[in-house]
């Protein structure tokens, strides 16, 4: 089969949510074989993650309360992309706002889709270095506190079930092959 074979085509959307942040839609499609289905999905603006490197094999991660689950996460930071906003700039602003970090160098790794049974949500992920100390200017509505860990004990605490957010998992796996393996060469002191 080709990826022709695969495709659904779009025959009625409905409207079912209109959020600040979210979109909510229900379709119905026709499928390959000619029969009719729904889909139901959220639209999602983009965002952005961020593996802020400090050297010697320190990253920056925050702690937040997430409400959807009722617990506090540890996790890189990242941020929604705002309307005509480009992602190495959510990048900036997120790390400036959360951390009172600002990078020198901003190097795009991955792009990573969340949820591709339900959401068009894609976050786009960075590495960033050569970080200096910066105001930080947190959200109003955001409670975070920043700690430094180490790649190996980010690693150690994700593999103990600690960290079980998904795009961090991914951040970090991505952080131990640059820091560890030097992939991408975009660190140049190991650990």
């Amino acid at each position: 089969m080709n990826r022709a074979d695969f495709k659904e085509v779009k025959l009625d959307r409905e409207h079912v949510f209109n959020g600040r942040l979210l979109q909510v839609y229900r379709d119905t499609v026709r499928l390959p074989n000619g029969h009719t289905a729904r889909r139901e999905w959220i639209k999602h603006p983009g965002a952005a993650v961020v593996i802020p490197y400090l050297g010697r094999g320190q990253i920056i991660m925050v702690r937040q309360f997430r409400y959807p689950i009722g617990q506090v996460m540890l996790e890189l930071p990242a941020g929604k992309i705002d309307a005509n906003e480009q992602s190495n700039d959510t990048i900036r602003r997120e790390l400036a706002e959360e951390t009172g970090w600002t990078p020198d160098k901003l190097t795009e790794i991955s792009l990573i889709h969340t949820c591709v049974g339900y959401s068009s949500e894609c976050l786009y992920l960075y590495w960033a270095d050569g970080l200096r100390k910066c105001d930080t200017h947190p959200d109003e509505d955001e409670l975070i506190e920043t700690t430094t860990l180490d790649i190996d004990q980010a690693l150690k605490r994700l593999y103990q079930g600690e960290i079980t957010d998904a795009k961090t998992i991914i951040g970090l796996f991505w952080a131990d092959h640059i820091i560890n393996r030097g992939y991408l060469n975009l660190c140049t002191d190991r650990h």
